[in-house]
């Protein structure tokens, strides 16, 4: 029977009425709709709607199908039902009898759908940011590992415009990553806080015709508190309009990482090993080892992407309050949370299993005239105007190009020719060690800064750590 049926004389048109259902894609909302159920049902209790003969009845009742669910092989392949919804209350009439019809009173799908689609999304940044504190840790393993002693401080050209700017350590170019992704999981945290409200108790869009306690069935979902507005909370989805944003940002973060390794591990860079367990083959050049993982994750940002526009497209022209349109939203949602949830596991693993070619990182760190802009500030600390001191650095690159030498090739004289206060020093601030330590600030690439911001990191994934062990 369909929760509807009363007021029509037809039946509907058997291909629309396939057509119009969402049980095939929203029964993975089966557990939070039995939990949002539950705490209804205890609601009705308290509200003397329910005997408590009839509460016990319909919460073994809805723990039943919760187990059947998860141990009976094809209970979910219901033809008949139109969403999660009606599905449960079809498997709970059928479990427990009429009393079942019972638990529909004073609310609406309306208010249901938003209340599982909340839980839903809480859930997923719960993992999500467990995910992003895994990642982080492998990363600023591989930071660790590269400003070690072992390494000795193992460094790398940074890049501007695709062009080789100034040297860095590896492990700070690696923890660049961990900042943005530390990031991602403030956002999400950020997006947890403002989604947790309770829309339950709203009805269809005025609000429920009996005394349920709003505050109560809140607090037994772990909500902060009930919605402030009916109308609001039944139609809107600007929480997971905001949710997968965020992940649009985790993707794009990954797809930058990703394209930067591709580059990396190609022959003309050759910085990087790519890790034979997450790379693939060619059927036609046996030579060939293809960054396969790394092309997806770069893909599949574009999709997640796109799973944000038509979030926000589905939602932009809609009229207060719920419109069957927001039923095109849960799609997209599901599939933007299924692909960065698969992706940053084996994101994980390929940090742990890459190798990095330090001695061939070093030698491009230590040409190319990265050092040009220590050799300025060499005059700077002299006195003479930054600016000034540019242009007499970048006229000692171009005789270094025209004699097919680099800056420390020069002779003293020849500096001279340029700025009477060069002297034999000059070249000690050249050196590839002498380049890394000036830019000794916060947040800058020198050994002592990096190693202070590893630490620091460490902590903050620490903090991550205990803040999702908290909500599991």
């Amino acid at each position: 029977m369909k929760m509807w049926a009363g007021r029509f004389r037809q039946p509907l048109d058997r291909t629309f009425e396939r057509w119009q259902r969402s049980f095939h894609f929203d029964r993975r909302l089966l557990t939070y709709e039995l939990a949002v159920s539950s705490a209804h049902a205890r609601a009705l209790k308290n509200a003397a709607i329910l005997t408590a003969e009839e509460l016990i009845s319909i919460l073994q009742g809805l723990q039943r199908i919760g187990e059947l669910a998860a141990t009976s092989a094809g209970f979910l392949d219901d033809g008949e039902a139109e969403d999660v919804h009606h599905f449960v209350e079809k498997q709970l009439v059928a479990l427990i009898g009429e009393s079942g019809y019972k638990l529909h009173s004073g609310r609406s799908r309306n208010e249901q759908i938003a209340t599982d689609l909340r839980l839903y999304v809480r859930d997923a940044i719960d993992q999500l940011r467990i995910e992003l504190a895994e990642l982080c840790n492998a990363v600023v393993e591989r930071a660790g590992e590269a400003s070690s002693a072992a390494t000795g401080d193992a460094a790398m050209p940074a890049y501007t415009h695709l062009q080789r700017a100034e040297p860095v350590l590896v492990g700070h170019w690696l923890m660049a990553y961990v900042e943005m992704f530390l990031r991602d999981a403030d956002r999400l945290a950020d997006c947890r806080k403002r989604l947790n409200v309770c829309p339950l108790g709203s009805g269809a869009v005025a609000g429920a015709t009996l005394p349920l306690d709003r505050v109560a069935m809140a607090r037994d979902l772990d909500f902060d508190a009930p919605s402030a507005n009916s109308i609001d909370a039944t139609c809107d989805r600007d929480f997971a309009i905001e949710f997968v944003n965020t992940l649009s940002l985790v993707m794009l973060h990954l797809s930058r990482w990703a394209e930067e390794m591709i580059l990396f591990s190609s022959q003309e860079f050759g910085f990087v090993r790519l890790p034979e367990a997450y790379s693939t083959g060619s059927s036609a050049m046996p030579q060939k080892k293809n960054p396969d993982l790394l092309e997806l994750v770069r893909g599949k940002a574009g999709r997640v992407i796109g799973d944000a526009t038509a979030l926000t497209i589905t939602l932009k022209g809609l009229p207060l309050a719920y419109n069957k349109d927001l039923q095109e939203t849960q799609e997209a949602l599901f599939d933007a949370t299924d692909t960065a949830l698969a992706i940053l596991p084996l994101v994980t693993g390929w940090m742990n299993g890459v190798e990095f070619d330090h001695q061939r990182m070093k030698e491009a760190a230590d040409s190319g005239f990265m050092n040009a802009w220590a050799a300025a500030t060499y005059l700077v600390k002299r006195g003479i105007p930054s600016r000034l001191a540019h242009e007499q650095i970048g006229k000692a690159v171009k005789l270094c190009a025209e004699q097919h030498c680099e800056l420390q090739d020069l002779a003293l004289d020849e500096l001279r020719s340029l700025n009477a206060l060069f002297d034999q020093d000059f070249y000690d601030c050249l050196s590839l060690a002498a380049v890394l330590a000036v830019h000794d600030v916060p947040g800058g690439t020198a050994p002592a800064q990096v190693r202070q911001a590893i630490s620091a990191a460490r902590k903050k994934i620490d903090t991550l750590i205990e803040e999702t062990h908290a909500h599991a």
